[in-house]
């Protein structure tokens, strides 16, 4: 029953959230240059419905945002490092403030729209500057939309990331960074006495990338829960279901189904998953999903 109400909360939340990222074109302005926006629903699942995190930008330990100013939009998400909850540290925090300051910087404007590994660099700073620590790690994606020159500018760290579908084929996706099997890159704030026993990234090594956008492209943002669990194959015949789709009812159903594919797969197991997959290439013998926090950003966009 929890899980059943909470699925309607989120439904609803998401929902509003694809409407209200899209502003249909009436006559008024159909002599002015069309500017390209976000069509968007979010949905996701932490891994353990019992004790998980529950509210608006978080599942479980990962952490999301959409926002815009004048004629940017951006979206994000952040994955904990569960690792942590071993230390007594909850990881989630550490994601959650992430994206709390980057939509907090992205709504006053303190950012720059070319240079989104800024805007990163800008909220994990201000977090280690942060009178109260908040010690953690976490991988991030951020993409921004100029809807003036319908480009992309996008920052990774990690194995969070995107795919970008475009008459059914991928044409853009995120590179995934790793130091070696199943340890990412990350940003990181050590307890005291810690930071030369932790594993941190600088936000300046994120891997940056730029590309237009044309109308119709399907977009999916996404932490490692989606990407370990489901095969791309898979994700790219969900994404077709909604090339070129306005009604963020019929985006909120597959961004849903791309949630609750990559919940089922990751406690099958004897599904040999991407992450089985690679496990064993690294010379581990393994088979099944992943059990992890699952978030899911669908977007289109329309022109």
């Amino acid at each position: 029953m929890q899980s059943i109400y909470w699925t309607g909360r989120l439904l609803s939340r998401a929902l509003w959230n694809g409407i209200s990222n899209y502003t249909a074109c009436t006559d008024p302005c159909a002599n002015k240059r069309r500017e390209a926006s976000f069509i968007s629903a979010v949905c996701g699942f932490p891994k353990d419905f019992a004790r998980g995190r529950i509210r608006k930008g978080q599942f479980g330990d990962d952490a999301w945002f959409n926002a815009k100013f004048k004629t940017v939009e951006v979206l994000g998400v952040a994955d904990g490092v569960g690792g942590w909850r071993h230390y007594g540290i909850d990881p989630g925090e550490f994601s959650n403030f992430l994206m709390r300051t980057c939509e907090r910087l992205v709504t006053m404007g303190r950012f720059t729209p070319s240079e989104p590994a800024g805007l990163l660099a800008r909220s994990y700073y201000e977090l280690l500057e942060n009178k109260q620590p908040i010690p953690g790690s976490s991988t991030a994606c951020v993409i921004v939309l100029n809807k003036e020159t319908s480009s992309i500018y996008a920052a990774n760290i990690g194995d969070s990331g995107f795919v970008v579908v475009r008459r059914g084929e991928v044409v853009h996706r995120s590179s995934e960074q790793q130091h070696y099997f199943n340890t990412p890159f990350q940003l990181s704030s050590p307890p005291p006495g810690h930071s030369g026993l932790v594993l941190s990234d600088r936000p300046e090594a994120a891997d940056t990338s730029s590309f237009g956008v044309e109308d119709g492209d399907v977009i999916l943002l996404a932490t490692d829960g989606v990407f370990d669990n489901v095969p791309d194959q898979l994700l790219v015949t969900e994404m077709r279901k909604v090339q070129g789709e306005r009604d963020p009812t019929k985006l909120q159903g597959v961004a849903n189904s791309i949630a609750w594919m990559a919940r089922s797969l990751a406690f099958d197991g004897a599904f040999m998953s991407p992450f089985a997959q690679n496990a064993r290439e690294n010379g581990i013998d393994a088979i099944g999903g992943k059990p992890d926090d699952i978030t899911v950003l669908l977007a289109t966009v329309a022109i």
